[in-house]
Order: structure tokens, then C-alpha cells, then sequence
């Protein structure tokens, strides 16, 4: 018994460490890769001949590390951690739970070694080759049976609202990935003409709308309340953006294919919930908001809160921004150029990202009982990655509306390259400064998760 005591004491919230250490990892590889395709975009013949590293390569590799090796795992860890909290009960499986964390890097690695093979299906999101889906697939079932058992034997009754999006975010997403990776078809992953580009960007759009949110939710109404040492705002409220964001979110992919040959009636269903997004979003965040009121000084006290609530205002430009941007009016300048680049910036790192950094700068003291190695280091890649998102949105949006105007004129794409060139340069010196704060971001947290002199590992 002593012995079995001893050991689970040991493995305690191993599995959050794990997805924390994977998010900073694959964060520092995953904007190397972006930082060499905005390089590439200044100077296209710098990577001439070199296969694996070509634009059309890696760009996907870009996109997938981002997606699946630095926000997920790292709004995962934090999941890892407050799941069983709120629970009352330990994780079900540490075990599992590490098992799951080797097959999602394993599924990492060779995403970033197919695709630099060429090795592709040529769909965005999903790109990934057969036996990677079904990892992926499997690594997210993995994550959903672990916590539902460990809601299964819980010790408190009620299940918190950051319970109810962890949960929902892991088993819709291993179904989305299933259908939109039509996994059913190993060799070739896509059904045939207009079908296969809607059930595409059905699953493409609930990357966003039933992983990152959802999980970025479940982080922000856990961190915030503990941090201003409020109790949430409301609830019912709560549970109202949880189940509009279900129903809403889950029609509004076809909104990326309103120049194309779908149903009518099925664009006009993208358009409308596109609009009635702002039900879930405003419900999120007045909650949020309202929790925090008159605590402003206690979050800018906490860098993990610090992260969690500026990636709550970014995630209302975001959503606002994207709500206009399914009018047909307004995307026939905007679609189909860099402004849709900012858009997603803005999203993926300034609202999920943030929040996944929070997330892990808040837990990773619980997870080891003593503050983070360097609280500057932390406060100095906050400002970083603001200043980045920030610069992203301004000079992609620029060079998004140059195109756009670009294209409803008429004009030849070599008379409008020359005039995109010195934003692409500015793209790419804010890429650098995000590559340069992940990898002090991979050094704070690797620093704060070791044992330090004179403690026992």
C-alpha cells in the first residue's frame, strides 16, 4: 500500500506536465515554420530545389503544428489539470493519460515529416495521410474517455460549465476530424466535387468553432474566476453560450464557399448563423467580463490571467470581424486574400493562443508548487505576442485590402505583388519576433516544470 501511495502521488498530474511540455515545444517548430514561409513570400527562389521546405510544404506543416502541437495541447494541459479539480476525484488514468500524450507526438512528428515528403491529401485542415487521422482520431477519444471517466466517479455533484466544453470539445472533435478527413477512405480522404468542398469546410470551421473554442472557453471560465477570486457571473448564462455555440457554430462552414456552386439555402443557413454567432460570443464574454469587473489590478497581477483575459477581447474582434465577413457584400474584398490570414491570426494565436499560454502559466505553479522560473521572461513573451497579433492584423489586413480592391479592378496579379513586398517584410520581422519569444516561452516552462537544486524529481 505504502508503495502504490508513493506511486500515485508520483504520476499526479504527469499527464498535464506532458501536453504543457508538448505545447512548448511544438509551439517554437510550429512558428520556425511560419517564420520560413513568411521568408519565403519576401524571397520565393531562397528554398529553389530544396523539396521539403518549399512554400506549397510548408505552409500545411505550419498551419497543423499550430493547430494540433501548440494550442490544443497546451489548452489540454491546462484541462488535465482543472478537470480533476472541479471534479473532486483524480484523473481516471495518469497512465492513460501519458500513453495519450505519446501517441499525439508521435502523430506530430509525422505530420511534420509527410508533409515535407509531399506526402499530402491536399485539403485544407486536412492535409494529414491516412494513418495520422486515425491517431489523431484516436488520441482524441483517448483524451474524451479518460475524463469522462473520471466524471464518472467523481466526488461533487454539479458539473462545472469548464467540465461540460473540455468534454464536448474532445468527442465532437474526433467525430468532425472522422467526417472531414473522410477517414471511412484511406486512399484518397476526400469524396468528389462540390460534396466533398462542404463537408471540407464543415469540418474545417468547427476546428475552430468545436476544439479551440470550446476548450479556450472551458480555460477562460476556470482561470478567471480563481485569479479575481469571484465567483462566475452566472451559470444559466454560461450554459446559454454553451449550447448556442453547439447549435450556431456547427452550420456556418459553408460561409467559406459562397462563390461556389453549393445549395442556396444552405449558404443562406452559413450567412445567418455566421450573424447569430454573436449569441454565444456575447454570451461568453459578458459572463467573463462581468466576472472580472473591478479585478482588473488582481488579473494584470497573474500573467496566467494576464494571458486568459486579453485572449478574451481578442476573441471579440475576432468573432465580430468573422460575423461581417460571411456577408456577401463584404467578402468580395476580403475572401480569397491575406485579409482572411489576419483574421485567422487573430483568432488562432491571439484568442486560442493567448489562451492556451494562460492556461499553462497559470497551472504549471499548481503542477509544482512553487512560482514560475522567470515571471519576466513570462511577462516578456505576453508583450511579444501582443505586439505580434496586433502587427499581424494591421499589415495583413493592409495588403488583405490592396487585394481585394486589386481583384474587383481587374488588376494583373505582377502589378500588385511589387506593392504587397514591403508589408510581406514587415510580416515576416513580426514572425521572427514570435518565433524568438516561443522558444524563451520553451525555456521558462521546461525551467519551471524541472526539479530545481535540492529537490527530489
Amino acid at each position: 500500500m505504502p508503495a502504490r501511495s508513493e506511486e500515485a502521488e508520483r504520476l499526479t498530474y504527469a499527464t498535464a506536465k506532458a501536453f504543457c511540455l508538448t505545447s512548448a515545444f511544438w509551439m517554437t517548430v510550429a512558428t520556425f515554420y511560419g517564420l520560413l514561409g513568411a521568408t519565403e513570400l519576401i524571397a520565393p527562389d531562397i528554398t529553389e530545389n530544396i523539396g521539403g521546405i518549399v512554400f506549397g510544404r510548408v505552409r500545411p506543416i505550419h498551419v497543423n503544428l499550430v493547430l494540433f502541437g501548440f494550442v490544443t495541447p497546451g489548452l489540454l494541459g491546462a484541462a488535465f489539470y482543472f478537470i480533476p479539480r472541479l471534479l473532486v476525484a483524480p484523473l481516471f488514468s495518469e497512465r492513460l493519460g501519458l500513453f495519450t500524450a505519446a501517441i499525439w507526438n508521435l502523430a506530430l512528428v509525422a505530420l511534420v515529416v509527410t508533409l515535407s515528403m509531399g506526402i499530402s491529401q491536399g485539403r485544407e485542415y486536412a492535409e494529414l495521410a491516412w494513418p495520422i487521422d486515425v491517431a489523431v482520431v484516436a488520441a482524441f477519444g483517448l483524451v474524451f474517455f479518460n475524463f469522462i471517466m473520471t466524471v464518472k466517479k467523481r466526488s461533487e455533484p454539479i458539473l462545472y460549465v469548464s467540465v461540460w466544453y473540455v468534454l464536448a470539445a474532445a468527442i465532437l472533435t474526433a467525430c468532425t476530424y472522422a467526417l472531414g478527413n473522410v477517414i471511412w477512405r484511406p486512399n484518397s480522404g476526400a469524396l468528389v466535387g462540390i460534396p466533398d468542398a462542404i463537408l471540407l469546410w464543415f469540418y474545417g470551421h468547427n476546428i475552430f468553432g468545436l476544439l479551440l473554442t470550446p476548450l479556450s472557453a472551458g480555460v477562460a471560465y476556470y482561470v478567471i474566476p480563481r485569479v479575481t477570486r469571484n465567483p462566475l457571473y452566472s451559470h444559466t448564462l454560461s450554459l446559454l453560450g454553451f449550447w448556442a455555440l453547439i447549435v450556431v457554430y456547427t452550420h456556418i462552414g459553408t460561409h467559406h464557399l459562397l462563390q461556389v456552386p453549393v445549395p442556396t439555402w444552405l449558404k443562406t443557413v452559413a450567412i445567418v448563423d455566421s450573424i447569430a454567432m454573436v449569441i454565444p460570443v456575447m454570451a461568453f464574454l459578458i459572463n467573463i467580463w462581468y466576472t472580472a469587473k473591478g479585478k482588473l489590478g488582481e488579473i494584470h497581477a497573474d500573467i496566467g490571467g494576464k494571458f486568459v483575459f486579453t485572449g478574451t477581447i481578442m476573441y471579440f474582434f475576432v468573432s465580430i470581424q468573422g460575423s461581417f465577413m460571411a456577408l456577401p457584400d463584404v467578402q468580395r474584398v476580403t475572401h480569397f486574400n491575406n485579409w482572411v490570414i489576419a483574421h485567422s491570426h487573430i483568432g488562432v494565436l491571439g484568442f486560442a493562443g493567448m489562451i492556451a499560454l494562460g492556461g499553462i502559466y497559470y497551472v504549471i505553479p499548481k503542477l509544482t508548487g512553487r512560482p514560475l522560473y522567470s515571471r519576466f521572461l513570462a511577462d516578456f513573451q505576453y508583450w511579444m505576442i501582443l505586439i505580434g497579433v496586433v502587427g499581424f492584423t494591421i499589415v495583413l489586413t493592409i495588403v488583405g485590402l490592396i487585394q481585394g480592391n486589386a481583384w474587383l479592378n481587374g488588376e494583373m496579379v505582377y502589378r500588385v505583388l511589387p506593392e504587397m513586398h514591403v508589408y510581406y517584410v514587415v510580416r515576416a520581422g513580426l514572425g521572427l519576433l514570435i518565433f524568438s519569444t516561443a522558444l524563451l516561452g520553451l525555456y521558462n516552462i521546461v525551467r519551471s516544470l524541472l526539479p530545481r537544486s535540492g529537490e527530489i524529481a
